[in-house]
């Protein structure tokens, strides 16, 4: 049975972790270790692995000292490069190459944001439950039967957005950055949409902005358009 517990989600910082209640997965790292050692009960052992989506600070902020407490960090060659760390316990994955971690067969895939080369990744357990991890995108091209568990950004809402920058709040600049990198809510109930949600038995909607978004306006439009159990962590 998949588990999900969110450690820090947003632009200041967005780790995870998941586990099938065998093999416990980081997903992101880009807080302090102290807080992600902390989530595990000081237990770092455990922790089978750590998925990075890209390179920004936000998602990588504790890479050096989960490499050196001996975790094997999977990320694109891209984020790699980017990061510019040669470090043996990173491993480079590709998208829709599939690989094993534990009892988890991960797919990673390609994604939409303004970084060498972002991936989110699509894990299945033993039980046939089907996990996807998707951040810091505008878009995603890929269709996934079978869903159990979502968690997906949903970063802004482009009326609270339009309201911001005409009021000064937010500067006009940001909304071509925010199109072209990050996921919308309008976007977010797209993608549901196109998606077989019949198995799905909850969604977690991630990074949310933190001034161009509404925590209970987003969890009542995907609640009401999906009918599934929603977090906002």
């Amino acid at each position: 049975m998949i588990e999900i517990k969110t450690i820090a989600t947003g632009s200041k910082g967005n780790a995870y972790i998941v586990t099938d209640g065998i093999t416990p997965l980081l997903l992101e790292c880009g807080i302090s270790y102290r807080d992600i050692q902390r989530a595990f009960d000081f237990k770092m052992s455990q922790v089978a692995g750590c998925l990075v989506s890209h390179e920004h600070g936000d998602h990588i902020k504790s890479l050096k000292d989960i490499l050196k407490s001996g975790i094997d960090v999977y990320m694109s060659e891209g984020t790699k490069q980017a990061i510019g760390s040669d470090h043996h316990r990173i491993q480079t994955v590709k998208p829709k190459k599939q690989f094993t971690l534990g009892t988890w067969t991960i797919m990673p895939f390609d994604t939409e944001h303004d970084v060498s080369e972002p991936m989110g990744f699509l894990l299945a357990n033993r039980l046939g439950e089907k996990l996807l991890f998707a951040t810091d995108t505008y878009f995603i091209r890929y269709r996934f039967p079978g869903l159990t568990h979502i968690m997906v950004e949903c970063n802004y809402d482009m009326g609270i957005l339009n309201e911001n920058i005409d009021s000064g709040r937010v500067p006009a600049v940001m909304k071509k950055r925010l199109m072209k990198s990050h996921f919308s809510l309008d976007n977010v109930k797209e993608f549901l949409r196109a998606n077989d949600l019949s198995k799905v038995q909850e969604i977690w909607l991630l990074h949310l902005s933190d001034n161009n978004s509404d925590e209970a306006l987003f969890k009542q439009e995907i609640a009401e358009l999906t009918g599934k159990l929603i977090y906002v962590p």
